[in-house]
């Protein structure tokens, strides 16, 4: 119970369409049962009451909520709905992103309508989400602002827009670490690697036409440790350590959950 007390928010708590369990997902489920009470935001509310529902069903106390990271409005309003619901937040992750699924492009194929939806989800929403609720993790001299990154941030990666925007991520969450410390406010990044998730596969399986058991082996060939794909559990545990009071003389840090791709 290392979140017994705790209330998050989980934006990108649901999931793409495809096989297994997502990163946000994942997350929820993790806090849940660690004793958080959880709202899990994500654009689709069906995807959003899957999770909640599944959360419930495994003891734990969760709520679904629709919201568009896309537009500030939205966030505004889904943090105002967790503090009407519990009072304080402690906990903000951001879990949403999208690449190939936006229409993400080597340089020569990047359109600005491409480029301009995916900076608008994988980066400013993130920034909008913190603008809101900050304030209130000032007030409490306490709160967590955990973000999901990518190796992709540091390797050698094709598609424009994701890797922009997932190099950014790491600065911007650095840079909220730095000013909000001495109000007792964490923030830290996590790098998964190659992930067996329905984002991460799925989604490439359909942008190539090519079957999803081969996208999946030609990635888990790619992983130093083991030569196998990391799972959403794995990004779930890296987060619920660095939510924790575990974790508590920690900030400002990117955590690779990777098999060693970044040693490599």
């Amino acid at each position: 119970m290392r979140l017994a007390g705790k209330t998050a928010i989980i934006l990108g708590a649901g999931q793409s369409p495809g096989s297994g369990t997502g990163n946000g997902r994942a997350t929820a489920l993790r806090f849940c049962q660690e004793g958080a009470r959880v709202m899990a935001v994500d654009h689709r509310r069906d995807s959003a009451e899957e999770t909640a529902a599944l959360a419930r069903a495994a003891g734990g106390d969760c709520v679904a909520y629709e919201a568009d990271v896309r537009r500030e409005a939205s966030l505004a309003e889904c943090v105002a709905a967790a503090m009407a619901r519990w009072g304080r937040i402690d906990i903000l992750h951001y879990n949403v992103g999208v690449s190939l699924g936006g229409g993400d492009a080597v340089i020569d194929g990047i359109t600005e309508d491409a480029f301009d939806l995916i900076s608008a989800v994988n980066l400013r929403g993130c920034i909008m989400a913190c603008k809101h609720v900050l304030p209130i993790m000032r007030a409490q001299k306490s709160g967590v602002i955990l973000t999901i990154s990518s190796v992709a941030a540091f390797e050698n990666y094709p598609y424009v827009a994701y890797k922009a925007t997932k190099a950014a991520l790491v600065a911007f969450t650095k840079q909220v670490a730095i000013q909000n410390a001495a109000d007792g406010v964490r923030a830290n990044t996590i790098l998964p690697g190659l992930m067996d998730t329905p984002m991460a596969v799925d989604t490439r399986a359909r942008a190539s036409n090519r079957p999803r058991d081969e996208i999946a082996a030609e990635r888990a060939a790619r992983v130093p440790l083991r030569g196998q794909q990391g799972s959403a559990w794995d990004v779930a545990n890296a987060a619920l350590f660095l939510a924790s009071d575990e974790a508590q003389f920690i900030t400002g840090v990117e955590l690779p959950v990777d098999g060693g791709a970044l040693v490599r």
